[in-house]
């Protein structure tokens, strides 16, 4: 294989791998603030437990997020050189605010989020889980402005030249602002959000079906399903206004989203269908005509500019991104309905009697982690074949000096080290769910073992 196909298959493997710990982290931390506002605000020991033991999960996804994220930076010098030289002056001020006002912060109020319930008040309890749950999307923000200048640069001008060019910042605001920035942001953090919402519902939902910590599960269910439904919702709107950017500032891309080719006629939007890119037309395919120019420009008949406006190596391979996108949208519909319906069940008072639904809750897990992950292969395929868009062609930004065979060597490396680390994450997870959240008797009794040891 060549080696721009290893680098780009090596980076996509490990963020993908990386990408499943840090949504449950932001959305879990989230959660934590709302269970552990709640025991604040009603004294009601329930929700000291409840957050205590999603403290426990939350400790363990932040543990693998670090772990894993620690490799692709390496990537960025091993693989890409060039593409480091090229965007280091702007990657290096992002990651750098990522350290010192995300990091720093999340990493340093954990130990007290971990460590310090009964050393300190309840008070600084909560300050220390509320800026740990600020510092995990405060991470997101400058990752995500930083992966956002890749798509939409602004704020910078080019200096050197050939192999030597560089992107200069000029303008730091323009650059954290660029145009597609806060759109995808908002559509990273509802979709982290909706990572933790639907483990705690896939856990609750668990326990209620094995008739195990029955009050702790359905308390505990219900704030899920109100953080999935609100989550869900707000996806669905940061979802058009993030495909409305795309339409102004990456037009190919939007394209390949709908696998629309002819520039001269209204867009429709598919249902589903299978792309033939060499016919330029979709095939078993079932589209609602002029709904896409109605999404974009509230006109069913103006037209939107297709694939033929762009030369062919200029295009993203279309009929992956058109799956990959159309899949996502489909999992966002679905997580809105199992939320909506959760919730209507609720209302009925008939939530916890339904088995089926008990079951569709255990494993709607499943559903954010595969639209997160789809939902990225989309938005970078798309932009193809750039790495910095209309700047920086992805087959320049490699290293000059690795070889096929030491990115194969590396990459077989990373996927048995990945691989253990995966099976070690089920294995203490599904651990830690089936020791399942402590007992009252539990607590108190493991309280005054403490002050029994203390007085000795």
């Amino acid at each position: 294989m060549e080696t721009e196909i290893l680098a780009r298959l090596q980076f996509a493997f490990t963020i993908a791998f990386h990408y499943i710990y840090p949504p449950l982290s932001i959305g879990l931390g989230v959660i934590l603030v709302i269970m552990e506002g709640m025991y604040l605000k009603t004294g009601n020991k329930l929700y000291e437990r409840m957050t205590k033991f999603w403290v426990k999960i939350f400790t363990l996804t932040f543990a693998l997020g670090v772990a894993t994220g620690i490799v692709m930076e390496f990537e960025f010098g091993t693989n890409w050189s060039t593409y480091s030289r090229y965007v280091g002056d702007v990657f290096g001020s992002a990651l750098a605010a990522e350290g010192i006002f995300a990091f720093f912060l999340e990493s340093g109020f954990l130990a007290i989020l971990v460590f310090g319930w009964d050393k300190v008040s309840p008070k600084v309890h909560f300050f220390s889980t509320i800026m740990v749950s600020l510092g995990s999307m405060m991470s997101a923000v400058w990752i995500v402005v930083a992966n956002s200048w890749q798509q939409t640069p602004a704020g910078y001008h080019i200096v050197g030249e050939g192999i030597n060019a560089r992107a200069e910042i000029t303008d730091f605001w323009a650059m954290v602002f660029n145009p597609s920035s806060v759109d995808r942001l908002s559509h990273t953090i509802s979709g982290a959000w909706l990572a933790g919402a639907f483990l705690v519902i896939s856990v609750s939902a668990y326990y209620i079906y094995k008739n195990r910590h029955l009050d702790f599960a359905k308390a505990s269910l219900k704030i899920g399903l109100i953080v999935a439904a609100c989550a869900s919702l707000f996806q669905l709107y940061t979802g058009h206004s993030s495909a409305v950017g795309v339409s102004e500032n990456q037009p190919a891309k939007l394209a390949a989203y709908e696998a629309h080719f002819d520039s001269s006629s209204p867009a429709p939007l598919y249902l589903f269908g299978w792309v033939n890119e060499d016919e330029q037309e979709v095939k078993f395919g079932i589209a609602i005509p002029g709904m896409l120019s109605y999404l974009i420009y509230g006109d069913t008949e103006k037209p939107v500019t297709g694939l033929n406006s762009f030369p062919e190596d200029l295009r993203p391979p279309v009929n992956l991104v058109f799956q990959t996108y159309h899949l996502m949208v489909a999992i966002g519909f679905s997580l809105i309905g199992i939320s909506l319906l959760g919730l209507f069940f609720w209302w009925r008072g008939t939530l916890f009697n339904k088995k089926w639904l008990l079951i569709v809750f255990i494993f709607s897990v499943l559903g954010p982690q595969i639209a997160n992950q789809i939902g990225w292969i989309s938005a970078e395929v798309g932009r193809q074949p750039w790495i910095v868009y209309g700047l920086l062609k992805t087959s320049e930004g490699l290293s000059k000096v690795v070889t096929a065979n030491q990115i194969i060597f590396s990459l077989v490396l990373f996927a048995i080290i990945y691989a253990l680390l995966f099976v070690l994450f089920i294995y203490l997870l599904n651990e830690k769910i089936q020791h399942g959240p402590e007992e009252p008797d539990t607590i108190q009794s493991e309280y005054e073992h403490q002050k029994l040891v203390i007085g000795k």
